[in-house]
């Protein structure tokens, strides 16, 4: 005999769990779609994704990309329709400027099922001094940056360039 459940007994899967996990699925797949590899952090604190590169012989490649994906059924245009804002903690961006590795932060549209990208130590050094202080920020994500295979692409470019940087400040003994 079925057992009668009263309205309250069990936790909710709420539209927020479900297009948080649709963000994840989104971002792997342009990931898959190239021939790199994705993978998911658990205990999250600031990243969600790593993404590992290959060559096109299959061979691993120095480094990762890191990603910290939102997700909204209502993304907030700003710029005359140009860009999306997202408000950010200011302790995420403190932590993600630091980064030796670029870290790139993904608003989903679950509504359009579309992604919008921005890579954050460039966007912050491209603002100077004016994040800081505030508990929040607003990041201005540009509609031009879709997350798409070319961009996944243009985010190895990103890789290489903050690995570059890297191996040229090193000095082996």
């Amino acid at each position: 005999m079925a057992r009668k459940r009263r309205r309250g007994q069990r936790k909710l899967r709420t539209r927020e769990h479900v297009i948080a996990d649709l963000s994840v699925n989104y971002v792997e797949r342009r990931m898959l779609e190239c021939g790199f590899s994705v993978e998911r952090i658990i205990h999250d604190y600031g990243v969600d994704l790593l993404m590992f590169t290959y060559t096109t012989d299959g061979e691993i490649e120095n480094g990762h990309v890191e990603f910290q994906l939102k997700a909204t059924d209502r993304p907030r245009l700003v710029d005359s329709g140009r860009a999306v804002a997202l408000r950010v903690a200011w302790a995420d961006i403190n932590f993600w400027q630091f980064e030796p590795q670029p870290v790139i932060l993904v608003l989903y549209d679950a509504t359009r099922d579309q992604a919008f990208w921005v890579h954050v130590q460039n966007y912050v050094a491209s603002l100077g001094t004016e994040l800081g202080g505030n508990e929040q920020v607003t990041i201005r994500i540009p509609l031009k940056n879709g997350l798409d295979r070319g961009a996944i692409q243009h985010i190895r470019d990103c890789r290489d360039k903050a690995l570059d940087k890297a191996v040229k400040g090193v000095t082996w003994q």
